[in-house]
């Protein structure tokens, strides 16, 4: 990896040189907003990010973020999201490739193996709050060809304005609509797209129809993909792996009055496949397989009024539904370990699902001066989950599960959050959130004498400060505080077992607490090799200082079953680096990410298995404008993990292998997009991913990884008047 540091530092150092050259040769002093209208397009860190805040691009945005686009997705051609997120500095998914297998993973923060990583990192669909929580299996169920954009919001600082206990970050995931598709001038669009990839027999169907009536758009999406089981880089099929699923979107957005509007919609994804392993974050032969039926539902009303007329006045407000259930049955288990319906209930037919309500406030009231503006953004939010999970015995009566237990979380939060900007250089964001929640346990849920167990509740507060300041149109500097405070779930709460002991619930948890730190520049040149060119780069150090982890209590080793399962024992430190850099110009184009992450656990002074190794990811791109082609080369290259990091020995009880090797993975893509002639409508998106067919594994997955894979994609849109 000594190499290929040298190779970013030289970039790293280039960029920041040729910036400063462009400088020193007469950079004007003007807006960042002048100087792209003059350039005429936008590099990565220059889109707009709406989910800190005021809006804003993502190089003037005080913490670390990335935006993804339509584009990034189409070119991807993504089977799952957490193909797309892999190319996000500090971001992994964790678990295995397979559809169902999938969670996320920001700075070293989440992992398919313990049931309180979900918590650590929030997700939201079009705002929605989605969670799930199940043994061995993924957290996130969705089609790519859903969404437009994904937004990552990188660290703790998140958290004043999207809950408490966003330790690792947010990810935002923000659904299509019928304004996408429809041209100026038109009042319809229909696009429909089919997509195959060689590894193995994948095949996508997918059709778009968007109509505007007056002041009404309607979309509606459906799309259709599915797959064999693929093969890894040396021929290995990675079992169960083979997937089939539907999902759809219908989306309506309604003009209220003269500036208000009104957005209605429902998404659904939904997958049946019989025997599949079991165990789904991860191959784990001792489980057998299992009939599995996921379906994931998202309803999302929302009315946005900016009233132009009044400064105090910006209004949002919005309510959602969203229902996960997972349906398993006709488990084959293995007898030879005694592992049935029999001997325990994960394999009997059972259902899982988490139901969530969830309503949003917020005003954004704004005030200015001769050189300075304010914009105060406060609200209220409050979500009501209900977590079910019922199997029926051999005598066929219901039961639950003492590993898995029922129960409701009601949580609601008042946040404030100010940005003041002086003379169009300094930005200063302070922020305040209070969180208060609510666990209550099932009726099933009892301790070891079979009485019932009490509720529990507490409050969270999440403060931080954020500044930015721009010296001038090429060089700014950044730097944030925050502070966050992690809940306990209702499986660490109410928990009174595993698969092998039983014992107490755990009533007395401490909240996990986050301390965060960073520290960062941005460098921006224009006008660098041709006319309208730019150049953007940020770096971002962090220091995260995490207490009272909530771990499975140690003591439980010793057979002991009159004691809390779990306890806040650990503390840990987790710091790095990451950069990101982008370069646009008519004819060539590149993106660079860097991520350096360092987690340890402090009272053990032993690094952390959810920390990915270093990696970088590099994107170089060229375009034929006269032939409307784009096309370019795609890596990633990949340390090996901290030494003491790995898990080389017999797998943990959990079912972690975290063990992996370097290695450096290779894609190239070409992308045909007409703009004129008879051709005008048409795209064709191929590429050949992993195309040296290396055999490698993430360090956060327990599988090996894809080997070389062609995709092909061709889609057609027409409109209509």
């Amino acid at each position: 990896m000594g190499l290929v540091a040298r190779n970013v530092a030289a970039l790293l150092g280039g960029a920041a040189l040729s910036a400063v050259v462009a400088q020193m040769a007469g950079a004007q002093e003007e807006t960042r907003t002048n100087t792209e209208e003059k350039q005429g397009r936008v590099t990565m860190l220059q889109r707009l990010v709406f989910g800190a805040g005021m809006e804003k691009v993502a190089i003037d945005t005080p913490q670390s973020v990335t935006v993804i686009e339509q584009e990034d997705i189409d070119r991807i051609q993504a089977t799952t999201v957490g193909e797309v997120l892999e190319r996000v500095p500090g971001v992994n998914t964790s678990g295995s490739e397979r559809v169902l297998g999938q969670t996320f993973n920001i700075r070293g923060i989440g992992a398919p193996e313990s049931a309180n990583e979900e918590g650590r990192i929030i997700v939201t669909v079009d705002g929605a709050n989605k969670y799930y929580e199940q043994y061995r299996m993924g957290g996130f169920f969705s089609d790519p060809e859903l969404y437009k954009r994904i937004e990552v919001l990188r660290g703790p600082a998140s958290s004043t304005l999207y809950g408490s206990g966003a330790l690792g970050g947010v990810i935002r995931f923000v659904t299509k609509d019928a304004s996408d598709f429809i041209a100026p001038g038109d009042t319809g669009a229909l696009r429909l797209k089919g997509g195959y990839q060689s590894n193995r027999d994948g095949w996508l169907g997918s059709a778009i129809f968007a109509q505007r009536f007056g002041d009404a758009e309607y979309l509606f999406a459906g799309n259709y993909r599915m797959a064999d089981s693929y093969v890894t880089g040396d021929g290995t099929v990675v079992r169960s792996s083979d997937f089939e699923a539907w999902s759809g979107l219908a989306k309506g957005t309604f003009k209220v009055g003269d500036e208000g509007t009104l957005r209605l919609s429902y998404q659904h994804w939904d997958s049946d496949a019989d025997d599949q392993d079991y165990a789904q974050v991860g191959t784990q032969d001792i489980f057998g397989t299992v009939d599995r039926h996921v379906i994931d539902r998202t309803a999302v009303i929302s009315y946005e009024n900016p009233f132009l007329d009044s400064d105090w006045l910006d209004l949002k407000v919005s309510a959602s539904y969203s229902n996960t259930t997972v349906d398993q049955t006709n488990a084959s288990g293995n007898p030879m370990f005694g592992l049935t319906c029999a001997t325990s209930a994960l394999f009997c037919d059972t259902e899982y699902g988490y139901e969530t309500w969830q309503f949003n406030v917020e005003n954004t009231s704004g005030w200015s001066g001769e050189n300075w503006e304010n914009f105060l953004t406060y609200g209220w939010q409050t979500a009501y989950q209900t977590r079910t999970a019922e199997a029926l015995t051999v005598a066929g009566t219901p039961g639950g599960f003492n590993f898995h237990p029922e129960g409701t979380d009601l949580k609601t939060g008042f946040f404030v959050q100010n940005e003041y900007i002086w003379n169009e250089r300094l930005t200063i964001i302070p922020g305040m959130r209070l969180d208060w929640h609510e666990l209550s346990p099932g009726s099933r849920v009892v301790d070891l004498d079979g009485n019932p167990v009490a509720d529990t509740s507490d409050t969270a507060i999440s403060p931080k400060i954020a500044a930015h300041y721009e010296f001038n149109d090429t060089f700014a500097v950044f730097g944030s505080v925050a502070h966050t405070e992690r809940f306990p779930t209702l499986d660490e709460v109410f928990s009174t077992g595993s698969s092998s002991r039983t014992f107490l619930p755990s009533l007395d948890l401490e909240k996990e607490r986050s301390n965060n730190y960073e520290l960062g520049f941005a460098v921006s040149g224009y006008d660098l090799v041709q006319t309208g060119d730019g150049l953007q780069l940020k770096t971002t150090g962090f220091y995260n200082d995490i207490s009272d982890l909530i771990t499975l209590n140690p003591d439980l080793v010793s057979g002991e079953n009159d004691i809390p399962g779990y306890e806040n024992v650990q503390n840990a430190v987790i710091y790095g680096f990451e950069v990101e850099a982008a370069y646009d110009s008519d004819y060539v184009f590149a993106n660079l990410g860097y991520s350096h992450v360092i987690g340890k656990n402090t009272d053990t002074d032993t690094f952390l298995t959810t920390v990915a190794p270093h990696e970088v990811n590099l994107t170089l791109g060229g375009r034929m404008p006269q032939h409307d082609l784009s096309f370019g080369w795609h890596a990633r290259f990949v340390a090996d993990p901290q030494e003491d990091s790995r898990v080389t020995s017999t797998p943990l009880p959990s079912g972690s292998t975290r063990y992996a090797e370097s290695f450096n993975v290779h894609d190239v893509f070409l992308n045909w997009q007409p703009k004129d002639g008879q051709f005008a409508g048409w795209e064709i998106q191929t590429g050949v991913e992993n195309i040296f067919d290396t055999q490698y594994k993430e360090f956060l997955n327990n599988d090996p990884a894809k080997g070389r894979t062609f995709k092909i994609s061709l889609s057609k849109q027409i409109g209509w008047q």
